[in-house]
């Protein structure tokens, strides 16, 4: 029988980009999360907040209110609600997920806002997650999207990640698909994104 794995809690910071602000999920976001999330777009990628099931005001109240700030306080990793600098509307997710803290591996995950896309929001936040992580000790961070998903897939492209291959029928999606995955990497010996 293994031992469980020891998890630690990451430290509650804000990051800062010249355009952006990474911070915690307020209360004031409940709109733009559930905006978001039930996005048919954002919704043909990732099935939250589970396959065959539409999001509610519910599902974006409790991801404000619980779920982004528990994953930081069980030691499960960091999510942050992206902003716009000048602004200060949300116009992105992204976290640090599914770490193994024996191996001190971690794995990005993101998603943006319609009104936010295609303006490279989405890899100037994962520039400043990523050099964050490794400055936490991290030794492998990965990156990864549904191998159909051309414009998520630029993001670890994009910023220095290193494509290793596709985990076939890995995620589960609506109507019963499951995509495949291409999977990136960052170790800290590759250049600084």
């Amino acid at each position: 029988m293994s031992e469980p794995q020891e998890k630690r809690i990451l430290p509650s910071v804000v990051l800062e980009t010249e355009r952006l602000r990474l911070r915690a999920f307020l209360e004031d976001d409940i709109d733009d999360v559930l905006a978001t999330c039930s996005d048919p777009d954002l919704q043909r990628w990732l099935p939250l907040p589970a396959p065959d099931t539409p999001y509610t005001r519910k599902d974006a109240e409790e991801w404000c209110r619980e779920a982004a700030p528990g994953f930081r306080t069980r030691g499960e990793g960091q999510q942050w609600a992206v902003t716009e600098a000048g602004s200060g509307r949300m116009v992105a997710s992204i976290g640090l997920v599914r770490i193994n803290w024996a191996a001190m591996n971690g794995e990005i995950g993101y998603w943006t806002s319609p009104w936010a896309r295609n303006r490279g929001y989405m890899t100037e936040a994962t520039v400043a997650v990523s050099r964050w992580s490794l400055d936490q000790g991290f030794r492998r961070i990965e990156i990864k999207a549904a191998t159909e998903n051309l414009l998520s897939r630029r993001i670890p492209e994009r910023t220095g990640y290193t494509f290793e291959g596709v985990e076939r029928s890995a995620m589960p999606n609506h109507g019963g698909r499951r995509d495949d995955l291409a999977v990136y990497s960052l170790l800290p010996s590759d250049p600084r994104p």
